[in-house]
Protein backbone atom coordinates (compact mmCIF):
# COMPACT_ATOMS: atom_id res chain seq x y z
CA UNK A 1 0.00 0.00 0.00
CA UNK A 2 0.92 3.55 -0.79
CA UNK A 3 1.03 5.66 1.92
CA UNK A 4 1.57 9.11 2.43
CA UNK A 5 2.61 10.46 6.01
CA UNK A 6 2.77 13.99 7.03
CA UNK A 7 3.36 15.76 10.53
CA UNK A 8 3.84 19.39 11.97
CA UNK A 9 7.04 19.77 14.60
CA UNK A 10 5.01 18.35 17.37
CA UNK A 11 4.22 15.11 15.77
CA UNK A 12 7.96 14.99 14.22
CA UNK A 13 9.46 12.02 16.40
CA UNK A 14 6.20 10.08 16.64
CA UNK A 15 6.06 10.54 12.73
CA UNK A 16 9.33 9.03 12.25
CA UNK A 17 8.37 5.83 14.11
CA UNK A 18 5.66 5.53 12.41
CA UNK A 19 7.72 5.49 9.26
CA UNK A 20 10.17 2.95 10.52
CA UNK A 21 7.20 0.53 11.41
CA UNK A 22 5.33 0.78 7.85
CA UNK A 23 8.75 -0.08 6.56
CA UNK A 24 9.01 -2.75 8.17
CA UNK A 25 5.92 -3.95 7.29
CA UNK A 26 6.43 -2.93 3.32
CA UNK A 27 4.57 -0.08 2.74
CA UNK A 28 5.76 2.15 -0.16
CA UNK A 29 5.69 6.03 1.93
CA UNK A 30 5.64 8.91 0.85
CA UNK A 31 7.48 10.88 3.56
CA UNK A 32 5.83 14.55 3.19
CA UNK A 33 7.80 16.05 6.46
CA UNK A 34 8.35 18.27 8.51
CA UNK A 35 11.57 16.92 8.47
CA UNK A 36 12.62 18.22 12.11
CA UNK A 37 11.28 19.92 15.20
CA UNK A 38 11.61 23.39 13.95
CA UNK A 39 8.08 24.68 14.31
CA UNK A 40 5.53 24.65 11.50
CA UNK A 41 1.83 25.06 10.24
CA UNK A 42 -0.22 21.79 10.42
CA UNK A 43 -2.25 22.78 7.80
CA UNK A 44 0.48 22.72 5.10
CA UNK A 45 1.16 18.91 6.14
CA UNK A 46 -2.86 18.36 5.83
CA UNK A 47 -2.71 19.57 3.08
CA UNK A 48 0.07 17.61 1.65
CA UNK A 49 -1.23 14.38 2.64
CA UNK A 50 -4.63 14.96 1.44
CA UNK A 51 -3.60 16.27 -1.85
CA UNK A 52 -1.32 12.98 -2.60
CA UNK A 53 -4.88 10.73 -1.34
CA UNK A 54 -7.17 13.17 -3.30
CA UNK A 55 -4.89 13.02 -6.74
CA UNK A 56 -4.07 9.15 -5.91
CA UNK A 57 -0.37 9.21 -5.15
CA UNK A 58 -1.31 7.31 -2.18
CA UNK A 59 -3.84 4.91 -1.62
CA UNK A 60 -4.34 6.21 2.33
CA UNK A 61 -2.43 8.65 4.59
CA UNK A 62 -1.48 9.46 8.20
CA UNK A 63 -1.12 12.98 9.69
CA UNK A 64 -0.03 13.68 13.08
CA UNK A 65 0.01 16.92 15.21
CA UNK A 66 0.45 17.35 18.74
CA UNK A 67 -3.36 16.88 19.71
CA UNK A 68 -4.38 15.78 16.38
CA UNK A 69 -7.38 17.95 15.94
CA UNK A 70 -5.80 20.90 14.16
CA UNK A 71 -4.67 18.85 11.13
CA UNK A 72 -8.02 16.57 11.24
CA UNK A 73 -9.81 19.45 10.80
CA UNK A 74 -8.03 20.91 8.47
CA UNK A 75 -7.32 17.69 6.08
CA UNK A 76 -11.30 17.28 6.26
CA UNK A 77 -11.45 20.85 3.96
CA UNK A 78 -10.22 19.07 1.09
CA UNK A 79 -12.80 17.26 -0.98
CA UNK A 80 -12.67 13.81 -0.92
CA UNK A 81 -10.87 13.54 2.38
CA UNK A 82 -11.90 11.58 5.17
CA UNK A 83 -9.64 12.12 7.86
CA UNK A 84 -10.73 10.05 11.67
CA UNK A 85 -9.01 11.21 14.46
CA UNK A 86 -8.46 7.61 16.78
CA UNK A 87 -7.36 7.34 20.22
CA UNK A 88 -8.52 3.08 19.53
CA UNK A 89 -8.10 0.49 17.22
CA UNK A 90 -12.03 0.22 17.08
CA UNK A 91 -12.17 3.68 15.36
CA UNK A 92 -9.31 3.43 13.59
CA UNK A 93 -10.86 0.23 11.50
CA UNK A 94 -14.10 0.69 11.68
CA UNK A 95 -14.03 4.31 10.25
CA UNK A 96 -12.31 2.60 6.95
CA UNK A 97 -15.25 -0.30 7.42
CA UNK A 98 -18.32 1.98 7.44
CA UNK A 99 -16.77 5.43 6.57
CA UNK A 100 -14.08 4.47 3.97
CA UNK A 101 -12.06 6.92 5.96
CA UNK A 102 -8.72 7.71 3.89
CA UNK A 103 -6.73 9.51 6.48
CA UNK A 104 -5.88 8.28 9.97
CA UNK A 105 -5.11 11.28 12.34
CA UNK A 106 -3.30 10.77 15.38
CA UNK A 107 -2.41 13.38 18.64
CA UNK A 108 1.58 13.06 19.68
CA UNK A 109 0.55 14.32 22.48
CA UNK A 110 -1.75 12.27 23.63
CA UNK A 111 -1.56 8.93 22.67
CA UNK A 112 2.01 7.06 22.89
CA UNK A 113 3.96 4.96 20.54
CA UNK A 114 2.40 1.66 20.92
CA UNK A 115 -1.07 2.75 20.36
CA UNK A 116 -0.38 4.63 17.49
CA UNK A 117 1.53 1.85 15.89
CA UNK A 118 -1.70 -0.26 16.75
CA UNK A 119 -3.96 1.97 15.28
CA UNK A 120 -2.14 2.38 12.28
CA UNK A 121 -2.08 -1.18 11.52
CA UNK A 122 -5.84 -1.36 12.09
CA UNK A 123 -6.28 1.53 9.39
CA UNK A 124 -4.07 0.14 6.90
CA UNK A 125 -5.38 -3.77 7.59
CA UNK A 126 -9.20 -2.13 7.16
CA UNK A 127 -11.26 -2.40 3.63
CA UNK A 128 -14.48 -0.31 3.35
CA UNK A 129 -17.25 -2.51 3.04
CA UNK A 130 -19.24 -0.84 0.10
CA UNK A 131 -23.00 -1.81 2.11
CA UNK A 132 -25.69 -0.06 0.34
CA UNK A 133 -26.70 1.74 3.55
CA UNK A 134 -22.11 3.25 4.09
CA UNK A 135 -22.54 3.84 0.19
CA UNK A 136 -25.63 6.50 0.97
CA UNK A 137 -24.24 8.13 3.28
CA UNK A 138 -21.16 8.53 1.78
CA UNK A 139 -23.22 10.41 -1.11
CA UNK A 140 -24.69 12.29 1.62
CA UNK A 141 -21.18 13.13 2.83
CA UNK A 142 -20.40 14.29 -1.14
CA UNK A 143 -23.58 15.94 -1.34
CA UNK A 144 -22.44 18.05 1.99
CA UNK A 145 -18.68 18.93 -0.30
CA UNK A 146 -20.32 20.24 -3.10
CA UNK A 147 -22.91 22.22 -1.53
CA UNK A 148 -23.65 25.97 -2.04
CA UNK A 149 -24.30 27.24 1.28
Amino acid sequence: MRIAVGSDHAGFELKEKVLLQLRALGHELLDLGTHDTTPVDYPDFAAAVGSDVREGRADRGVLLCGSGVGASVAANKLPGIRAGLCHDTYSAHQGVEHDDMNVLVLGARVIGEELAFELVKSFIGAQFTGEERHERRLQKIHALEIRSW
